[in-house]
């Protein structure tokens, strides 16, 4: 991995002292509008800095004939952005060979932006419930605060449950499912904290897309014009099982 190449990491070669980073990473497999309203929401309402994109490489949980080579997913989040000054792609987890950790980007990325950097893990409630099986995950916490963000048939009350999060309140987090309260803090004892934040519901999924592009649908509001340009250019998605167009 190189951490320091500035063309995958940030516009420049100076960062602001008091950066607010904001991390959202996935297949992207392709990127859409929800993808990008969930990324610019979390910056607004968390004041961050920039947010930036990390494609993964080999996804440990998602192994199918359906994924994009890393390189076309890559170029599909640096076209979503390119008109974006806030937002920024990194290649980080696609360089790495084998097998990517969110505790190896994290750690990599806390060296690359120093200490004086905050970083902020934006990831989806569905993930967030999973988040105990992950490697290292109290080690993530005491680098990151984390965002947790709705999503579908998901229920924030769940985090009652999680003995990472101990004494929730579940009518307090009920609060966040019928959307009458917008936030949550979360203090978590030695870590920088998890915010939940109430965003208005995107339903688009990446499965969809290349469902709809499998049978010929348009893709009408779903997609940055630029991605779905690319998409139909270089004729992805139009086999679960062709992995090699490009």
């Amino acid at each position: 991995m190189n951490c320091s190449d500035s063309q995958h990491l940030a516009p420049g070669t100076q960062h602001p002292i008091s950066l607010r980073l904001g991390l959202l990473g996935g297949s992207f497999n392709p990127i859409h509008n929800c993808h990008l309203t969930i990324a610019h929401h979390v910056y607004e309402r968390m004041q961050l800095s920039q947010v930036l994109f990390i494609p993964t490489g080999d996804p440990p949980h998602k192994r199918n004939d359906s994924l994009a080579p890393a390189n076309v997913r890559y170029e599909m989040v640096r076209l979503a952005i390119a008109d974006s000054s806030f937002f920024m792609v990194s290649d980080i987890e696609i360089q790495r060979k084998g097998t990517s950790y969110s505790i190896e980007t994290i750690r990599a990325l806390r060296r690359h932006y120093g200490p004086s950097t905050e970083l902020f893990f934006i990831i989806g409630l569905d993930a967030f419930l999973d988040f105990p099986t992950w490697r290292e995950p109290h080690e993530l916490l005491t680098i990151c605060h984390f965002v947790v963000v709705p999503r579908p048939e998901r229920s924030f009350q769940a985090l009652a449950e999680m003995p990472l999060l101990p004494n929730l309140h579940p009518p307090t987090l009920a609060l966040l499912d019928t959307g009458t309260q917008k936030r949550l803090d979360i203090l978590v004892p030695s870590c920088p904290g998890i915010t939940c934040l109430v965003i208005p519901p995107c339903p688009t999924s990446a499965s969809e897309i290349r469902r709809r592009v499998r049978s010929g649908l348009p893709l009408a509001n779903m997609l940055p014009p630029p991605v779905e340009s690319y998409i139909l250019r270089h004729s992805l998605y139009q086999e679960e099982s062709d992995r090699t167009r490009i």
